[in-house]
């Protein structure tokens, strides 16, 4: 019995210390586990309306949308030209108004068209080389010592890469006849490397432009309590520069069960115990124009609005009460039928008179 008294005795004076520690949550060590104390770290602010903070270089996770362009498709040599190849002719030498410059499509009969002045050249079936010669010989007849310069930008034969790729579950990128690149973990100067270096397989030296069409693995989460009618849960992606104020007003504000009783839930970085909690005065925020709680949303935050105890206590009520009135509703619906046969045991409609 004295035991039993002394054990809650240290619970009761434990409890206060654990209630007024910083973390959000209290961790037990792993078994065998040695206990570090830290130096006290300064204060750090976090970040608000008036004090952003850039966000770290993005790197690319499923299921992210990536805007590829292949702006450099051309097969490794020999190549022989076909219809539809596409070439960038430069020319020098040649009078003013007549120049050869830019890009030039081989048509459906395997030409090329270098302007009225020049005429067409048949270059199908030749090599960047032997065309480049061609051409150089046609222009000879009307043009003296013409240092051409053809080359191949994109081949009809390949398939282009243009347009929004999925990162799927398995971390890569559809590039159709290329193969699929592993993206995930990559920023996007290294996915650029990774798909150049695939496509080289393939290509010579090709060329790639990217970026993210849609960045859907950084989010937040907005949760608003439901009081006993059932919370919502909204995941609204990270574009790095919205507050407290702009993610409330993605679910359009506060409804008639929340509070102002709000707070931000930080998890906590790689290597730190505790979580960060950020209250939120949501009357200075939208009344005073105050900044200092209109927090800067990060991802991974969760936005927690609480729900009112009123309305929790309604539908607590609620729940308890509608059993007993469904009973109590069966049973006056069966008294009345037994004392209807009672009264006409023949049944049909009865007269008065």
């Amino acid at each position: 019995m004295r035991q039993r008294f002394a054990t809650a005795r240290w619970l009761l004076f434990s409890l206060p210390a654990v209630l007024l520690c910083g973390c959000s949550s209290v961790l037990q060590p792993p078994s065998g586990a040695t206990a570090t104390i830290l130096p006290p770290q300064p204060a750090v602010r976090a970040p608000s309306e008036m004090e952003k903070t850039s966000l770290p270089t993005y790197v690319i996770e499923p299921p992210d949308i990536l805007l590829i362009d292949a702006i450099k498709v051309v097969p490794k040599p020999p190549y022989q030209l076909q219809p539809l190849d596409i070439l960038q002719i430069l020319v020098t030498g040649t009078p003013t108004g007549e120049e050869i410059a830019g890009t030039y499509s081989v048509d459906e009969s395997g030409n090329v068209e270098l302007g009225p002045t020049y005429g067409k050249v048949h270059i199908e079936g030749l090599t960047e080389d032997e065309a480049q010669q061609l051409v150089t010989d046609k222009l000879l007849e009307s043009l003296n010592e013409p240092e051409v310069s053809l080359t191949l930008v994109a081949s009809a034969g390949q398939e282009q890469i243009v347009g929004e790729h999925l990162v799927g579950p398995d971390g890569t990128v559809n590039l159709g006849t290329y193969g699929r690149v592993y993206v995930a973990g990559l920023t996007l100067r290294e996915a650029k490397q990774a798909i150049e270096a695939q496509l080289s397989k393939q290509l010579d030296d090709p060329k790639v432009a990217m970026d993210v069409f849609a960045f859907n693995s950084k989010v937040y989460y907005i949760i608003l309590e439901g009081s006993g009618y059932g919370d919502s849960v909204s995941r609204v992606p990270v574009t790095g520069n919205e507050t407290v104020l702009d993610a409330l007003a993605q679910v359009n504000g506060l409804t008639r069960l929340s509070t102002k009783h709000i707070w931000i839930a930080r998890p906590a970085p790689s290597g730190v115990a505790c979580d960060q909690i950020l209250p939120i005065k949501w009357d200075e925020i939208v009344k005073g124009g105050g900044t200092a709680t209109n927090y800067q949303v990060l991802p991974g935050d969760r936005i927690f609005v609480s729900g009112s105890k009123l309305a929790l206590l309604d539908s607590t009520l609620a729940k308890i009460i509608a059993p007993a009135e469904r009973v109590f509703g069966f049973g006056l619906l069966g008294g009345q039928t037994i004392q209807t046969f009672n009264r006409f045991p023949q049944g049909g409609n009865q007269s008065f008179f």
